[in-house]
């Protein structure tokens, strides 16, 4: 199918089908976002382009999926997400940790500017989202 004017449609066609008929409904912004949820289990797939990240808040259902998606198409697990989009992952047992470290330096790089001096970032840093925040709304900071 690589290599042929219409095979990204035909992948993401078939692909799409598949999800839906394995009871994925479609994120509400995102049509690459996809979404099942039963009782208290969530299981979230995103696509790009040939690219599939999933994830899950139970560990299991992340291993089924891997393995079914495997028989159903022809392709290979690369393992935890560490880079994707420009962003680095990190999870830990504290949590998720996104940066662009990286892509930075890859900027800098580009425009010859690694050996410029860093200035502070006139906003709050390590700042920790959280669902059950008190803390005061960006505007009052």
């Amino acid at each position: 199918m690589y290599g042929l004017k219409q095979a990204p449609h035909t992948w993401y066609y078939r692909l799409d089908r598949y999800h839906q008929q394995q009871g994925f409904k479609y994120g509400l912004v995102d049509n690459n976002l996809y979404i099942k949820m039963n009782k208290d289990k969530l299981f979230t797939i995103d696509v790009y382009v040939d690219d599939i990240i999933f994830g899950s808040n139970v560990e299991s259902m992340g291993q089924g999926f891997a393995s079914v998606m495997q028989q159903e198409f022809e392709m290979s697990l690369l393992g935890e997400l560490t880079y994707f989009l420009g962003l680095q992952v990190q999870q830990t047992e504290n949590g998720t940790f996104l940066s662009q470290t990286k892509y930075l330096e890859q900027i800098l790089k580009k425009y010859g500017m690694e050996e410029y001096n860093p200035v502070c970032t006139p906003i709050v840093t390590r700042f920790n989202l959280s669902q059950k925040d008190d803390s005061p709304s960006g505007n009052q900071l």
